[in-house]
């Protein structure tokens, strides 16, 4: 049976928290590059949640570099919720060179919640990606961004339904 939460795993989580309370942004950035994808995964969350746009180009580097689908996939997600538009470059390469679908999807949605006009041309070339789920994706973030440059009034309201 696979051991999900080693000992080694959680004495590292209790020094990731006491370092989080500490807000030390330096040792989370060194965390990105730990062999364990589920620190990388939280050492990711916790650099968003420090907030800043300054955090753009780490999680950036996840995106495009890091050897594990899922923690590119939060490195997605992390990038939208950040709402930077500096994020969209590194998002509109994962959303169209990506090669896990999961990623790209997520890249995609992040694109609509960031909602910046300039993820346009990207996003209409992901609709002829060959898997439904991007494509998908790729409609809902164009219908947020058209419904956010057009309509809205509420700029969380829109971000919120982004994706």
């Amino acid at each position: 049976m696979l051991q999900v939460v080693t000992d080694d795993r959680l004495t590292l989580f209790a020094e990731m928290e006491k370092k989080y309370e500490q807000k030390d942004t330096e040792y989370f950035v060194n965390l990105l590059d730990h062999p364990d994808y589920v620190v990388r995964t939280r050492a990711t969350c916790i650099l968003v949640d420090f907030g800043g746009e300054d955090k753009v180009p780490y999680i950036a580097k996840v995106l495009k570099n890091d050897d594990n689908e899922l923690v590119r996939h939060e490195a997605a997600f992390s990038l939208g919720q950040m709402c930077y538009s500096s994020s969209v470059p590194p998002l509109t390469d994962a959303t169209l060179n990506d090669p896990s679908m999961f990623v790209r999807h997520e890249a995609a949605i992040a694109l609509g919640v960031v909602g910046n006009k300039d993820a346009k041309d990207a996003l209409e070339k992901a609709l002829d990606d060959p898997d439904k789920p991007v494509v998908e994706s790729a409609v809902v973030a164009l219908s947020n961004i058209e419904f956010m440059e057009k309509l809205s009034k509420n700029e969380k309201f829109a971000k919120l339904t982004g994706g």
